[in-house]
């Protein structure tokens, strides 16, 4: 888990939150997410 947090904070938009709509932000982490695990 931990590892997983640390790649998710390569991400510039999500390590600063720049979004100011939760559904945006919580959208960008889902891609995020599933970028890094197609990556693996």
């Amino acid at each position: 888990m931990e590892r997983c947090i640390n790649r998710l904070k390569q991400w510039r938009g999500l390590a600063t939150r720049t979004d100011k709509l939760a559904i945006a932000y919580q959208a960008a982490l889902h891609l995020a997410g599933i970028l890094i695990w197609t990556r693996r």
